[in-house]
């Protein structure tokens, strides 16, 4: 394991630098309004995607993702590539929101704060993206996919900066799509 010195990036392109990200996005303890919300979705979520705490059986905090957060880990980590998981917990929704910028005090911030207190007071500025009726859940192949669907996953990779290496359309191993070509040759599954 290495370690950069703080303010410097690792170097992009690391093949032992892939990443993988929850889709329903899980809450940070100062900010939990950022992905926490009244309309219920959270709750739509958390139940759908069984978001539970695997020992005690707490609720986890679900919300839309959360680009900015997103971007923030892409680039402190060096990050190639992305796994997008329970794609099909959004199957069915008419709109599907993607928190593209934070409101604070009056300004529009398109980075992570880095003081938690300025975090805390943030609001999330969202872009609306078109849902999908049809059901993601078990498809195998991603041009399959609903083509709102692709688009969404696109659109996310258009924002973050990074490609979605796998996309996941349910729990079982076969429901996982790797995209060619996207993936480091050493962290593809053979």
């Amino acid at each position: 394991m290495r370690f950069w010195p703080f303010g410097q990036r690792q170097p992009k392109n690391n093949p032992d630098m892939d990443a993988y990200l929850w889709e329903a996005d899980r809450a940070l303890k100062d900010a939990k309004s950022l992905r926490t919300r009244a309309d219920g979705i959270g709750d739509r979520l958390r139940e759908t995607g069984k978001e539970f705490g695997a020992v005690t059986g707490r609720p986890r905090r679900c919300g839309w993702y959360d680009a900015v957060a997103v971007r923030y880990a892409v680039r402190v980590n060096g990050l190639n590539a992305l796994a997008l998981t329970k794609l099909d917990v959004l199957d069915g929704l008419p709109e599907l929101q993607v928190c593209t910028a934070y409101k604070c005090n009056g300004q529009t911030l398109k980075e992570m704060p880095g003081d938690t207190a300025q975090l805390a007071a943030c609001e999330p500025v969202y872009e609306t993206l078109p849902g999908w009726t049809a059901p993601t859940a078990g498809r195998q192949r991603y041009d399959d996919l609903p083509r709102e669907a692709r688009a969404y996953v696109a659109r996310l990779e258009e924002i973050t900066g990074v490609p979605a290496a796998i996309v996941s359309t349910g729990s079982g191993r076969e429901e996982t799509i790797l995209r060619d070509g996207v993936l480091s040759p050493s962290l593809a599954i053979r």
